[in-house]
């Protein structure tokens, strides 16, 4: 990847359907240190039992649609919708414990060290 060239989108374009695979994931810029991705969920949801411990932080916001974050340490989970965001410091174990199975819910990542 060219990192002088000037590289545009569209974080709407190209969702896919909801066919019961897995979430997409779309990576939009990388670069050392940070990966900026959008991820597209239709009805997903963490596994039983499953968390996720991740060695980076990560910064994400719900775009379109609506999902409930789970943190290990609290007591009940975050509902979000468009336009909510959360910090997850690297090590928070957390879980996603729905995502709308109405309308695609798209969300944007930032991974960070």
């Amino acid at each position: 990847m060219d990192v002088t060239a000037a590289q545009a989108g569209n974080l709407f374009a190209n969702i896919p359907a909801a066919d019961g695979a897995d979430e997409d994931f779309a990576e939009i810029l990388a670069r050392p240190g940070v990966k900026i991705e959008r991820i597209v969920s239709h009805g997903h949801a963490s596994p039983p039992g499953f968390w996720y411990d991740q060695p980076q932080n990560e910064w994400v916001i719900v775009l379109k649609g609506s999902a409930k974050l789970h943190f290990e340490d609290e007591a009940a989970g975050r509902a979000l919708s468009s336009g909510d965001y959360v910090f997850i410091p690297a090590g928070k174990r957390h879980r996603v414990e729905w995502t709308s199975a109405q309308e695609p819910t798209v969300w944007l990542a930032v991974h960070f060290e």
